[in-house]
């Protein structure tokens, strides 16, 4: 099989096209990038349930927290009546009987502690009736670990109502897994508890999880769109994400329930998920997905709710023309300014205040997550009004439209009948998000599915996967062959980088064991983690972009062979790179034929990744089993493509 390469250049790639997509779903944030080790650190959580257009929250500001040690003589309760946070009202007041007693948190399925590892105790406490210590550590069958000790009399930044904060370390003398965190006092007394934080000394910026963090910068995304996804929207507009609310101090931070805590709810379990608690804390705030993109290198993508919850879960909106609306079109305002703002500007000023006085550089923003149009839901007006806002405050930022959940209805078809009848109107959508969720035989079959799309109005895959299977908890869902067919569909994507100018996987995180979507990018527990197949699939991409595509032609249907492939060149290096995919259960060798132009570059740089089987898939017990690696080739004849393989070829001068 021959494949001939010319140097005839075809089209331009977008600089960062292949991106991220971060969901808080499957506890990717609290419980996940957020390093924040317990649960429920406010005593503001929610215990969420109900069905679509009928969701009810009862307030339980004791989850995840109990009575140490057990058969305790003392008690603890979540009060309010003078809070430490006006947003945060509630906070937990614990007498104790005896020396010793105290509180203890479950903190997911247990505390991870890492031998030699210092982990950062804040808390928050009002003496009503004390003066001893308090004593912190780690208990795991009756054993005590990493204690530490803290005078009541040692508390700063007293605030007007007598709460005060203290802080202290705590050291791992050695490995422990899934203990209990417990704050006890060293005497009988009583006093007032709120937002008790713990965090791994080797967070990154003291906020994200280091091994989640270094995954996502080993990607090299070109963007991260961030908070979602249906969290953007809420099963409630009351529910849902408000990006203001996250540009306070941690611990003041409205606590909300996640919508994502009732997903899969049904008459079977009486309309109540296992995840009923899954709250936000907010404290993956913006400030920190800014931050983050800065770390990793990737442009910032916020999403704008535009005034509907989530459309397939209510029907709740607020007219365009209630005084409710213009507060959405005004968020989307002070958005901008807060990333880009001046210094002397009010949301500048709150940027500034919070650690970055340089603006963020934002030029990418998401009009709506999943919107379509109906007789009722009038996106197409909101989508006009918010572009009209937007662009009289900053024409230079570029927007994202939706076309709807799916590829294949009317509501998409509706959706790109509106941006084309736009088409022509300067910088009135830079890029239209579409979603896909399928079985990876739609991705082989569709290959070719950008080929024909009109060129005017460019494309922005925001969230696709392939599904061999689906639902909760399925880390054997990230199979090889679903990142082959994922990879199969990304060379077309790649292929027609004139009208695609935007792609991310998603989702994103899922925590073993506390997953309501499968299949999904990372997996981890609490103390370790995986990219899936799937992980590689979208590394070997984003890691391996050329600038142009160029002109190839086969001696042979490439696809009826089970071969899918895409050529393009990096200019700066004069690279010629070959993406390549074998679905099929046999080797395959091909032939390269060059250019003259190109003719002496005859090394290959090749990144491989392939398995045993389609259904292989990682583990946290094998979290490399199906995972890329790297050879050199003498050149390019006689290629030989392992069966089930996905194969990066960098060709050119490369030294020996």
């Amino acid at each position: 099989m021959k494949i001939e390469i010319s140097a005839e250049e075809k089209i331009k790639v977008q600089q960062g096209m292949i991106g991220l997509f971060f969901e808080d779903i499957n506890y990717a944030a609290d419980g996940g990038l957020y390093a924040e080790m317990l649960e429920n650190r406010s005593f503001e959580f929610m215990k969420a349930t109900g069905d679509a257009k009928d969701y009810q929250t009862e307030y339980d500001g004791s989850y995840a927290w109990s009575m140490y040690p057990a058969g305790a003589e003392g008690a603890a309760r979540p009060v309010t009546g003078s809070p430490h946070s006006e947003e945060n009202p509630h906070y937990m007041r614990l007498r104790a009987e005896r020396a010793g007693e105290g509180i203890q948190n479950k903190a997911f399925e247990g505390i991870y502690l890492k031998k030699g590892m210092e982990y950062k105790l804040v808390f928050w406490a009002r003496c009503v009736n004390f003066a001893g210590n308090f004593e912190a550590f780690v208990d795991k069958g009756g054993a005590r670990y990493a204690r530490v000790g803290v005078a009541a009399s040692q508390g700063q930044e007293e605030t007007y109502n007598h709460f005060r904060k203290y802080e202290a370390v705590m050291r791992a003398e050695e490995d422990v897994e899934k203990g209990s965190f417990v704050l006890a006092l060293s005497d009988p007394g009583t006093v007032e508890l709120d937002f008790v934080s713990l965090f791994p000394g080797d967070a990154v910026c003291g906020i994200f999880r280091r091994d989640l963090f270094d995954m996502l910068k080993e990607l090299k995304p070109g963007f991260l769109r961030f908070p979602g996804g249906c969290i953007v929207e809420g099963n409630t507009l009351a529910n849902r994400y408000r990006f203001k609310d996250s540009l306070k101090p941690v611990w003041a931070r409205r606590n909300n329930w996640n919508r994502w805590a009732v997903h899969g709810n049904n008459e079977e379990n009486r309309y109540e998920s296992k995840y009923s608690h899954y709250n936000q804390t907010l404290g993956l705030g913006y400030y920190e997905y800014f931050l983050l993109c800065e770390l990793i290198g990737a442009r910032p993508l916020p999403v704008l709710n535009v005034g509907f919850a989530c459309q397939y879960q209510s029907d709740e909106m607020v007219a365009v023309d209630s005084p409710a609306f213009q507060e959405f079109l005004q968020d989307a305002l002070d958005l901008i300014e807060f990333a880009n703002g001046e210094e002397g500007t009010p949301w500048g000023d709150v940027r500034a205040r919070m650690g970055h006085k340089e603006p963020f550089g934002l030029s990418l923003l998401g009009v709506g997550n999943e919107q379509w149009q109906t007789e009722r839901a009038d996106f197409f007006e909101r989508y006009e009004i918010f572009e009209k806002t937007i662009h009289g405050q900053d024409p230079h930022i570029r927007l994202i439209g939706s076309a709807g959940p799916d590829v294949t209805s009317e509501r998409y078809d509706k959706a790109w009948e509106f941006y084309h009848a736009h088409g022509k109107q300067e910088n009135f959508v830079y890029a239209v998000d579409e979603h896909y969720y399928v079985k990876p035989q739609w991705l082989y079959d569709h290959v070719d599915f950008y080929d024909n799309y009109p060129r005017e109005v460019k494309v922005f895959s925001g969230e696709y996967a392939a599904h061999p299977a689906s639902g909760f908890n399925k880390p054997q869902a990230n199979t090889l062959e679903g990142a082959l067919a994922e990879a199969a569909f990304l060379t077309g994507v790649e292929r027609n980088a004139d009208v695609v100018y935007l792609a991310s996987y998603a989702p994103l995180f899922a925590r073993l064991g506390y997953a309501q979507w499968s299949p999904d990018m990372i997996w981890f527990d609490g103390t370790a983690c995986y990219g899936s197949p799937s992980y590689y699939v979208q590394k070997m991409y984003a890691c391996n972009m050329g600038d142009v595509m160029l002109e190839t032609r086969m001696d042979r249907d490439a696809a009826a062979q089970g071969i899918y492939y895409s050529v393009s060149c990096r200019e700066k290096t004069e690279e010629i790179i070959l993406k390549i995919v074998n679905s099929g259960d046999e080797p395959q060798e091909i032939d390269l034929e060059l250019p003259e132009i190109w003719a002496d570059k005859r090394r290959i740089q090749a990144t491989i990744l392939t398995g045993p089987e389609r259904d292989a898939c990682n583990s946290i017990q094998e979290p490399q089993r199906i995972a890329s690696y790297e050879e050199q080739l003498a050149g390019p004849d006689g290629i030989v493509l392992p069966p089930l393989s996905f194969v990066v070829l960098r060709i050119g001068n490369y030294p020996d």
